[in-house]
């Protein structure tokens, strides 16, 4: 019952309370609206979250601080110019690596011309091959004169082919050569000139004929060794009956040991045999030569002893060279205690003096030589080299007139001279504008055992040098010689010296067509009637002129 009761009162009060609430709301609205009207809330569009807009960063550029210090640029630049050697080596061929964009073709000339004394001048030159696996080079020449005295002629004759062959693998390459020359003169220079001879009699001619074939590795072997062997032959006679038979060696081979230390060892040789109208001689040379190399991109020291044998005589022959490079290749210190054996064989002295008499005997000159010098560059155009030696020699050849009409020369041979020798040479090249070259050697002989002078000898050398072109496709040069007189010894074993020498010659080198060049050449300009060998006097003034034809030219793709 409590609860029913309690029900009934909640249902009274809550009916009571809604009725109130009705009876206030008709009031309202019945009454006078003297309140605030009410707050509206207009939504215009829907949320869209936003990040709040950052401030831009801005750079402003500044100046830099002064600096007074100066900057210290360094650079490693190669010289570009020549370097002259104080003696020109033997040239040997190399291949080239033919640039892929150029193509090779046979480049050829014919230089045809005639002077004066009846001078006719020929000279021609062939190349063959396709330039990447072979280059064959072909070369010939001629000329003769007679001079205005009696019997005073000559002619020369030289033929030279040449050839470098690359092996299938390109690791090795082959290079060949073959040459025949021939000379002859007349032993014009008797003395009373009122003597009569035939001129068969008077006729020297000498003829040679050799070659030579070699082998060199390219590129250094899984052994780190460099090789490049070769053999030869030479064969010389003259008209009476003078025949020399010569062949030669040389095995050079190089293994590297570490990146600055090279081993060298090399085996080379002679052997000659000379049958003449009475005596035959037979001349031997044989060399081993161990050294050790030393190099680095400033030094190079080689040391080593050479072992030779001369006609079975046994020496010990010093070998120990340095090169310092001070300022990269610009200024280079030299010094050196050498020692070898200068091969003398009938055609070497013939070469030398060509009116000596056969030989009665053959003798090797050995020198050992002690010398030091510079060479390098000053500036972009200026070379120079300088060097003094002092050499010793045994077995100096000499040449003295024969005892009947001075006509020929006896070759004898100084036991013992000493020589101290000045050597200079400067260059100057503009391009391939221009060049000029001069050079001078002294030497002063002394100590000799057995003959008074060095007779035939040349104790004082200048000569010079210049190349110009002047203006397009013309050249211009010029060549001078000057030398002191040497000692000779007369029939009547008098003795004197020779007066000094001057010889100057003038060329010039112009093209007029496409293939077709003239040009002229003066030689003994002062028309100087000097001696080199006592009672022969040389040619006075000779002139030439003559055409270059030139065809097969290398061009680009």
């Amino acid at each position: 019952m409590k609860y029913i009761t309690a029900f009934f009162i909640l249902f009274l009060l809550s009916h009571t309370s809604f009725a109130q609430r009705t009876k206030n709301a008709r009031q309202q609205k019945a009454a006078p609206d003297t309140a605030l009207p009410p707050r509206t809330v207009v939504v215009t569009s829907e949320f869209a979250p936003a990040l709040k807009q950052t401030s831009k960063i801005n750079f402003n550029g500044a100046t830099p601080l002064p600096d007074s210090a100066r900057p210290k640029l360094d650079y490693n630049i190669p010289v570009q110019n020549l370097s002259f050697a104080y003696k020109s080596p033997e040239l040997k061929a190399l291949a080239e690596s033919i640039d892929s964009n150029a193509r090779w073709n046979n480049t050829n000339f014919i230089k045809l011309g005639f002077g004066n004394y009846t001078t006719p001048y020929a000279q021609a030159g062939l190349s063959l091959g396709d330039g990447v696996n072979s280059v064959i080079n072909l070369n010939g020449f001629f000329t003769s004169s007679n001079g205005s005295l009696p019997y005073q002629n000559y002619n020369k004759l030289s033929l030279e082919g040449i050839g470098i062959f690359t092996s299938p693998n390109h690791k090795n390459e082959w290079n060949a050569n073959a040459y025949f020359k021939g000379t002859t003169q007349y032993l014009y220079g008797f003395q009373p000139d009122s003597l009569k001879f035939d001129k068969s009699d008077l006729r020297q001619r000498f003829a040679s004929f050799g070659a030579r074939l070699g082998l060199r590795n390219k590129i250094k072997n899984d052994f780190g060794i460099d090789y490049n062997p070769s053999i030869g032959f030479n064969a010389f006679g003259d008209n009476h009956s003078g025949k020399e038979f010569t062949f030669m060696y040389d095995v050079p081979v190089t293994k590297s040991i570490t990146d600055v230390f090279d081993f060298n060892v090399g085996i080379n040789g002679s052997f000659s045999r000379f049958n003449g109208d009475t005596v035959t001689i037979k001349n031997s040379i044989f060399n081993v030569e161990p050294s050790l190399a030393y190099k680095t991109s400033n030094i190079k020291i080689v040391a080593g002893l050479t072992p030779s044998w001369n006609k079975s005589e046994f020496s010990l022959l010093p070998n120990f060279t340095a090169d310092v490079k001070l300022n990269e290749e610009k200024f280079i210190l030299q010094a050196g205690f050498i020692g070898y054996y200068n091969r003398n064989t009938y055609q070497t002295l013939a070469d030398f003096n060509p009116f000596i008499q056969q030989p009665t005997e053959l003798i090797n000159s050995l020198v050992k030589e002690f010398y030091g010098g510079f060479k390098g560059s000053a500036g972009d155009h200026f070379t120079y080299n300088a060097r003094v030696s002092f050499l010793k020699i045994n077995n100096q050849p000499l040449f003295i007139n024969d005892t009947a009409t001075g006509k020929s020369f006896q070759v004898v041979y100084e036991p013992g001279i000493n020589s101290m020798r000045v050597h200079g040479e400067i260059g100057y090249t503009a391009g391939e504008k221009f060049s000029a070259l001069g050079g001078i050697t002294l030497n002063k002989y002394a100590g000799l055992d057995v003959y008074d002078k060095a007779f035939g000898l040349i104790p004082t050398e200048i000569n010079a040098a210049i190349r110009y072109v002047a203006v397009k496709d013309l050249l211009l040069k010029a060549d001078a010689y000057f030398w002191d007189g040497s000692a000779y010894s007369t029939k009547t074993i008098s003795t004197g010296k020779l007066d000094p020498a001057f010889d100057l010659n003038l060329g010039a080198e112009f093209a007029f067509l496409q293939q077709w060049k003239a040009w002229l050449q003066f030689n003994n300009v002062f028309n100087n009637k000097y001696e080199r060998w006592k009672q022969y006097p040389a040619l006075g003034f000779n002139m030439l002129i003559g055409v270059v034809y030139s065809f097969g030219d290398l061009k680009t793709k």
